[in-house]
């Protein structure tokens, strides 16, 4: 996930620099949005896997 995050940030960034603000700003706010869901299931992640006694991976 973390992965289409950066993608959509680095296309939000090409699209930016040719002019594209549209396009743009909604792939920004796509990553935006990727980059917070990861970081939810991430501290879902650790929190559950400390509970469990397993390290986080």
């Amino acid at each position: 996930m973390l992965s289409w995050a950066l993608v959509f940030f680095v296309l939000a960034i090409i699209a930016g620099f040719l002019g594209f603000g549209g396009i743009a700003g909604a792939a920004a706010g796509i990553a935006q949005i990727l980059f917070y869901i990861f970081l939810i299931l991430l501290i879902i992640s650790a929190i559950v896997g400390a509970l469990r006694g397993r390290p986080p991976v």
